[in-house]
């Protein structure tokens, strides 16, 4: 499904357009999610990130289990000091 971009930024004075992503990762309360191949909107002057419903409902889905991920990569985690 293709969301509706052209819309102007609500950070700047620049236009969202679409772009297709090779990886994006987000962040959820139950954990980090990453989607792959996902079309998202980006602001052509601060790249501000826009995502549609679908996409943050999908990302919800595998988060809380009701979608199961292809495959699960490790993360590394260090401390900053």
């Amino acid at each position: 499904m293709t969301m509706q971009f052209g819309y102007q930024c609500e950070y700047c004075e620049g236009t969202v357009r679409a772009k297709k992503v090779e990886r994006e990762a987000f962040k959820h309360k139950s954990g980090f999610v990453i989607l792959e191949e996902v079309e998202i909107g980006v602001c052509d002057q601060c790249g501000n990130r826009y995502y549609s419903a679908e996409v943050l409902r999908r990302v919800h889905a595998v988060a809380t289990g009701k979608l199961h991920p292809e495959r699960i990569e490790a993360v590394p985690v260090v401390h900053a000091r």
